[in-house]
């Protein structure tokens, strides 16, 4: 019952010329399924870009509006804190010499006092 080990299945195709051109064949079927396909151009594409580049256009304009009018309120605010600054700094010499006054007219006050 033992089978003989010689046998083997027959082959799908009879010759290797066949074998051949099959592999051939699915080659040829394996390029052209992976080879691109002819594009039907979109006619709404342009249309679309250029609502594309209408909308990027106002929204680099607003954003352009935007830091300029963020540049301009700091610009003001800056001015207006150099302008307090500058109305604490003089607030701070006339007192300064009010209080230089006032000690030179103390020492003229006991100079004349020790005159007497």
């Amino acid at each position: 019952m033992a089978k003989d080990a010689t046998t083997m299945k027959p082959p799908k195709f009879g010759s290797f010329a066949e074998r051949q051109v099959a592999s051939a064949e699915a080659k040829k079927a394996l390029v052209a399924k992976l080879k691109p396909k002819a594009t039907v151009p979109d006619p709404a594409f342009e249309e679309r870009r250029a609502a594309r580049a209408l909308e990027l256009e106002i929204l680099r304009e607003t954003r352009a509006a935007e830091r300029l009018a963020k540049r301009e309120e700091s610009a003001r605010k800056e001015a207006e804190r150099m302008a307090l600054e500058a109305e604490i700094a003089e607030a701070r010499e006339l007192e300064l010499r009010a209080k230089q006054k006032a000690a030179r007219d103390a020492r003229y006050a006991a100079r004349k006092q020790r005159r007497k």
